[in-house]
């Protein structure tokens, strides 16, 4: 598991995802300190490391990355954690058209392509 601060390339990303699923990296966001950890089997296994580092839940979204993928094939906003009937969020995805455009500003930000 890794907290990407500055970039991460997507080389590596490519690296991770054929080491744990083949083709997609389990990535957590958090919106409000535009970090990104990645690189475990387990989405709440990211969030808790971020938790550890002083993340606030609610600030934190599961997304699947697909290195190989462009476009808006790259990120897939589906993950256990982002279950959240007391932010308005009933679904496995991001229904926040706003906190889906900020993880995807963030992602953009930290992989370098």
């Amino acid at each position: 598991m890794r907290i990407i601060t500055q970039k991460v390339k997507l080389g590596e990303l490519e690296q991770m995802a054929v080491a744990l699923f083949g083709n997609l990296v389990k990535a957590v966001v958090d919106v409000d300190q535009a970090l990104m950890a990645v690189d475990a089997e387990l989405h709440s296994d990211l969030e808790a490391l971020l938790l550890e580092k002083g993340s606030r839940q609610k600030n934190l979204w599961g997304v699947n990355l697909y290195p190989k993928m462009t476009g808006d094939d790259f990120v897939e906003f589906d993950s256990m954690i982002n279950i959240r009937p007391s932010q308005g969020n009933r679904s496995r995805g991001v229904d926040n058209p706003e906190i889906r455009g900020k993880i995807l500003e963030i992602v953009v930000q930290k992989v370098e392509r």
